[in-house]
């Protein structure tokens, strides 16, 4: 229903090809009143990197457009289909393509739930020399967030990610961090997780706050009570949550 209602409101452009796969799109809810340059929050779906797509992730835009700020909802190749290298990279080039695409857009600010936090994640960890742009990330939005893959391996998660140990290494955030560079010491980390997040999810979290805070980066930490791992995203329709206002 947010999307709908998203939908139904303001300036929209819906599946925007950014590659050519199924679901290398993009969906780019304006702001209310475009004047000039404005802001963009870039948000990454979760669904344990093999449900939901960009359709369900509109829900989001209506307190933001109404303030200015235009937001983007990343469809990615899910697994079985979609293999977790080429998540990270469609999420990576997603970018690229957004900035060379819109040049009113000023600062880039990612938000991601679950595998969606992990996708995002990855993104700062990027090299971008072989993008041929440098996104201007101004901050990031990580929201129960999965940052170190290994303990997936066992579980029934991996049965359609099929990845190996390898795969999972070279696509954990944990183990990807890059020292802050001066432009990254710019951007603001918000590590968001749940009150009601499961113990694995809780320890990543502050482990990977920890650790990007370690690498020089400037990194806030949101316990956020009453909330589980699922309305912890879902109340980003609302206009008075705490996470909105953030």
């Amino acid at each position: 229903a947010g999307t709908q209602r998203a939908r139904a409101s303001g300036q929209t452009s819906l599946h925007i090809p950014y590659g050519d796969g199924e679901r290398e799109k993009l969906d780019v809810y304006f702001p209310t009143d475009p004047s000039g340059t404005f802001p963009a929050l870039v948000y990454i779906h979760g669904g344990y990197w093999q449900c939901l797509s960009k359709d369900e992730s509109g829900f989001a835009a209506p307190p933001l457009v109404s303030q200015g700020v235009a937001v983007v909802a990343v469809g990615y190749d899910t697994a079985p289909k979609g293999h977790m290298d080429t998540m990270v990279l469609q999420v990576r080039r997603s970018l690229a393509f957004l900035v060379e695409r819109y040049s009113r857009i000023r600062g880039v600010y990612l938000c991601g739930h679950s595998a969606g936090a992990h996708l995002a994640a990855m993104v700062l960890s990027t090299d971008w020399t072989e993008y041929g742009v440098v996104p201007d990330i101004k901050g990031a939005v990580l929201v129960s967030g999965v940052y170190d893959l290994e303990p997936i391996l066992h579980t029934y998660v991996n049965d359609a990610l099929n990845m190996n140990r390898e795969v999972a290494q070279r696509n954990s955030p944990m183990l990807c961090i890059t020292p802050a560079a001066p432009a990254a010491a710019a951007c603001e980390v918000l590590v968001a997780v749940a009150q009601h997040d499961s113990p694995e999810f809780r320890r990543q979290s502050q482990e990977y706050g920890q650790a990007l805070r370690a690498a020089g980066w400037s990194v806030s930490l949101l316990d956020l009570a009453g909330v589980d791992h699922f309305d912890i995203i879902e109340k980003l329709s609302e206009e008075s949550y705490v996470l909105t206002q953030v």
